[in-house]
């Protein structure tokens, strides 16, 4: 049902409670009233347990007040009128109550009336891309921090994996009503920044990964080749949001070399980026926390707290007064900064940018840092909340391709990149099985949809060969097919489906022939759509979307195979037609947050 109606409802049931409770003497706090489906769809279709949870501060049999909490509920459910008599929308009805049963040693099962569940038809249809979203985020700024690659390289599946869930997360937040800013932070500086020069340098002197002088760390993908021929012939690459930087060509020039490649690198991910649909509202670069001096500044603050030590030459942190299993290096004996110090200084910046939320896209391999940084910020005593950022940590993706695991990549050298598994995920053949191209928005879609589609703490099997299944097993296949299905319907229809939606909008098109068990299950699946929004969104988890649009895809399919819909019978053309509007409207909606399409052939 729809959630306006399941809050009402709540309230009737809190405000007899609390009658019961006066009429009993009993001083009463509000009562906090769960709605549940019933596990069998016999029991009805909504479940209260609330006479339990009254039993011992009413000091009466549960039944007893199972049996008078329902007796007042029936009273306070009347039918709704506006002020002037006329009968409210269908979608606004308040009177929604068919019968309510005791079970059991106290449950309350509602049965509701057959138009009160119709009602959510016309709420999707009046609200259109808007079903579904809310408010409760109210504006408040909140950065998502997610991707955040090292410029060493191209972007492997993991950090595909944090794209999906950082851009469908960020999606999610801002249907709540939120003020999201997606932030990409470069960490351009450091060892890793020193190897991949070094790495440029030595392929532009001629030497291969197996000569003796290539650096031992250095990267050996043949994407460092790429890069070191395009310096050499004096190149010009840019990236979003920054300088073009123009290769000098000289391959003694380490400093020229370091700025070109990680110029080249940073144009290689924002391509990746592109081609996955993800952008970015700000890049944040490591490098400027120690140009702007607020690395040092940090520290500083945190030893003029008191909140440091020295030992052994190193400045420790007392992150063991916030809960770390021991205290942490913030300086080596030998110098530099241990990592999660500039970490600590960048999210400094988040608070004072008016970022009051700030949530982390990151792998597990992350999950030591979390105290730390969180320790950092809170020993600053800059007003910062405890549990300032969240975090969200995701595990390794393996990729399975011809029943094999891939490892590697060719262009990379160690792994396989992001661009690999769209375009594999894209692959088109032609009727001898011969590869003949990628649709890459095909690919786009399957990645997508496969990498937010477990929780984010599992690991995770991509398979290939099903992204590119064109069967019910495939789960993106699966909903983009019911979507256009749906679409098939209105084709062969040939009527005016905008027209016939803003009639059930307003109440004009007759729902009632609507009756049947599918249609109802249909609907009521329809109606859940805003409170698996807010969930997903409480929980941070936006696997929950990818969830439930397999559980509306099932719906759909069922519907669809079931019954015919352009039937003789105008009233019941019409109804069903009304409610596939809706259907079709609501898998939209839920593909868009997550970012994947809504073809209407396939």
């Amino acid at each position: 049902m729809l959630k306006e109606q399941k809050s009402r409802l709540a309230a009737l049931f809190a405000q007899a409670a609390t009658e019961l409770a006066a009429r009993a003497g009993v001083d009463l706090p509000a009562p906090e009233v769960t709605l549940d489906r019933p596990k069998q769809a016999a029991h009805g279709d909504l479940a209260c347990n609330l006479a339990m949870q009254l039993a011992r501060p009413l000091k009466a049999a549960p039944r007893k007040i199972a049996e008078d909490l329902a007796e007042r509920v029936r009273e306070l459910d009347v039918d709704c009128s506006t002020d002037d008599g006329a009968v409210a929308p269908p979608h606004t009805l308040a009177s929604m109550i068919e019968a309510l049963e005791i079970a059991g040693p106290g449950f309350i099962n509602i049965r509701l009336r057959d138009d009160a569940k119709r009602a959510a038809v016309p709420q999707v249809l009046a609200d259109g891309e808007a079903f579904g979203r809310g408010a409760r985020g109210a504006g408040r700024k909140v950065v998502v921090e997610f991707v955040s690659a090292n410029p060493t390289g191209p972007l492997h599946v993991g950090h595909g994996r944090q794209g999906a869930l950082g851009d469908a997360l960020s999606a999610l937040l801002q249907a709540d009503g939120w003020a999201v800013t997606r932030e990409f932070y470069y960490n351009d500086a450091g060892a890793q920044i020193e190897n991949l020069a070094r790495s440029v340098q030595a392929r532009a002197r001629g030497l291969s990964p197996d000569d003796p002088s290539f650096p031992a760390d250095g990267y050996r993908g043949d994407y460092i080749v790429d890069i070191a021929n395009d310096y050499l012939a004096r190149a010009t690459v840019s990236a979003e949001r920054v300088p073009e930087v123009t290769g000098a060509g000289d391959p003694e020039d380490l400093d020229a070399i370091r700025r070109f490649a990680v110029a080249y690198l940073r144009r290689e991910q924002d391509l990746d980026l592109r081609a996955f649909g993800v952008r970015f509202d700000n890049y944040y670069l490591e490098s400027s926390l120690y140009a702007d001096g607020r690395v040092q500044k940090a520290v500083d603050a945190l030893v003029a707290a008191g909140r440091t030590y020295e030992d052994g030459g190193a400045l420790w942190l007392r992150t063991t007064d916030y809960g770390d299993d021991k205290d942490r290096v913030m300086r080596k004996s030998e110098g530099g900064f241990t990592y999660f110090v500039p970490d600590v200084a960048y999210h400094v910046t988040k608070w004072e940018r008016g970022y009051q939320r700030a949530i982390n896209i990151q792998g597990s391999d992350h999950h030591g840092t979390i105290a730390r940084v969180r320790a950092g910020l809170q020993a600053l005593g800059a007003g910062i909340p405890e549990g300032y950022p969240d975090y969200v940590l995701h595990k390794m993706v393996t990729v399975m391709r011809g029943g094999e695991e891939v490892k590697i990549s060719k262009r990379a050298g160690s792994y396989v990149t992001l661009r690999d598994l769209i375009t594999w995920s894209g692959e088109l053949r032609d009727q001898a099985g011969q590869p003949t191209g990628a649709d890459e928005q095909r690919g786009r879609d399957a990645v997508r949809f496969f990498l937010i589609s477990r929780k984010a703490d599992s690991e995770f099997v991509f398979d290939v060969d099903l992204a590119l299944a064109r069967s019910d097993e495939n789960p993106v296949y699966y909903v983009q097919y019911a979507h256009a299905r749906l679409c098939s319907v209105f084709a062969q229809w040939g009527g005016d489906v905008a027209g016939l939606a803003s009639e059930a909008a307003a109440g004009r098109v007759d729902l009632s022939p609507l009756a049947s068990p599918r249609e109802f299950a249909l609907i009521a699946r329809l109606a859940e759509f805003p409170e698996r929004v807010a969930e997903a969104v409480d929980e941070l988890a936006p696997h929950a979307i990818a969830f439930y649009l397999k559980d509306l895809a099932s719906e759909v399919h069922s519907y669809y195979n079931a019954e015919r819909f352009l039937v003789d019978d105008e009233a019941l053309r019409n109804a069903r037609l009304a409610l596939l509007v809706a259907a079709r409207q609501v898998l939209r909606n839920g593909l868009a947050l997550i970012g994947v399409s809504a073809p209407e052939r396939m």
